[in-house]
């Protein structure tokens, strides 16, 4: 069985361990955000069994009004293989017995994962190798040449 949670206020999670900010540069989307309790599968007895404890928190990336399009373009990109057809990534938070336990799991899962697919690395700048550099690579490519020679035997023997 599934039910909707409460989304909270603008600020996010109740204890507001994430301030207003998802990730840096990107709001906290408190409104676009859904999260659904369910309950656990597996083993655990009449405690897994009755209460709705599992969290699943989903956030159509695609249609969301916080990011900038840049933002938007790169996430999409990054997380393609994560995302539904509706550009909405989901995640899924029960190692807690406690619903706010997973809820905050499953929040902070969202941050990391936002954060590391907005990191744009550093384009790599071209750097000719140096003068000793060449010059112990050429000396290696003779020496090398010189014991493959030595190896080849004389066609009379």
């Amino acid at each position: 069985m599934s039910r909707p949670l409460p989304t909270g206020d603008h600020r996010g999670p109740r204890n507001g361990d994430h301030g207003s900010w998802l990730a840096p540069g990107v709001p906290f989307p408190a409104h676009e955000l859904e999260f659904h309790a369910t309950t656990g599968g597996g083993p655990g007895g009449q405690h897994v069994n009755r209460s709705a404890t599992r969290v699943a928190l989903r956030w159509n990336i695609a249609t969301s009004r916080v990011l900038s399009e840049p933002q938007r373009t790169r996430l999409l990109e990054k997380l393609a293989t994560r995302l539904d057809g509706d550009g909405a990534i989901r995640l899924v938070a029960g190692e807690y017995r406690s619903q706010e336990q997973n809820r905050r799991a499953a929040l902070e899962r969202l941050t990391q994962l936002i954060t590391r697919a907005l990191i744009v690395p550093r384009p790599r700048t071209p750097t000719r190798p140096t003068r000793g550099s060449v010059e112990r690579r050429l000396e290696s490519k003779r020496q090398h040449s010189q014991i493959k020679r030595q190896r080849r035997g004389s066609p009379d023997e």
